[in-house]
């Protein structure tokens, strides 16, 4: 097996795109943190319900689609290039290859997203304070020294982590990098779209409990934790249903399927 991921590793580091979107996924998470940082406002003297952690970590809505792109690319590309039948030839287990790209695309992307999330949280802190957003106006502190602050940004590291896999199982399903990236995106975005045209407030309540994003991304909350449908914890966990739920399917359809 680590000789597999060895290879896959290899693989995933010699080609220019990985590494290059990985990177764009950093500064695009970043600069819109800090862009959504910046715009927030509230008039003196009053609290306004504001989430700083949230707030800070907004850009994980755009970084978690170039994630997408990346981990589709990992298996959607050596089909597009005939690669794939090599790879089978020198790793006839698939499920180890399977296994074995979860593994690099996903450690990749913990790495990307911890320097993601890292830097919008001290941002996120420099620039919520120009705007008296602090905890000595009432607000929580944003800082990783909280316990909240803390599973906010390790959350938002596991999220994007499950992203890559979701999407890799995705990939690994339907073969074509579009098709893969269209269903990630629709996965994602579709509940959330769903659910704001939805006037049924229990229709409305289990949509947001099944969407992945939605569910997800409630890892992110410090404030109000009693208003969400899911506990931040859960809703994580509705994630890695649907990663868990893309990597089974892609690995049984890999394993019955000709190369």
């Amino acid at each position: 097996m680590s000789d597999v991921v060895h290879a896959e590793w290899t693989k995933l580091r010699t080609l220019p795109g990985p590494g290059w979107l990985l990177l764009a996924a950093v500064a695009l998470t970043a600069a819109v943190g800090a862009v959504a940082a910046n715009a927030v406002t509230c008039p003196p003297g009053s609290i306004c319900q504001i989430d700083p952690a949230k707030v800070s970590l907004t850009g994980i809505y755009l970084g978690q689609a170039i994630v997408a792109i990346v981990a589709v690319t990992v298996i959607s590309g050596e089909y597009s290039t005939g690669m794939i039948r090599l790879t089978l030839t020198a790793t006839p287990s698939r499920w180890r290859v399977l296994t074995a790209k979860g593994a690099v695309v996903g450690a990749a992307t913990l790495v990307a997203g911890a320097v993601a999330v890292l830097a919008s949280v001290l941002a996120g802190g420099l620039l919520l304070a120009r705007h008296d957003l602090t905890a000595a106006h009432g607000y929580e502190a944003l800082s990783l020294g909280s316990g909240t602050v803390l599973r906010a940004a390790a959350g938002s590291v596991l999220y994007l982590g499950l992203i890559a896999l979701l999407s890799l199982g995705v990939a690994a399903a339907v073969r074509d990098s579009a098709v893969a990236i269209g269903v990630v995106l629709a996965l994602l975005f579709l509940f959330p779209i769903l659910s704001s045209v939805i006037t049924s407030p229990g229709l409305h309540r289990h949509l947001e409990q099944l969407s992945p994003m939605t569910a997800g991304l409630y890892i992110q909350a410090t404030t109000n934790l009693r208003s969400l449908p899911l506990t931040p914890w859960q809703g994580l966990g509705v994630l890695a249903a649907w990663a868990a739920g893309a990597m089974l399917a892609g690995a049984l359809l890999l394993r019955f399927r000709d190369a």
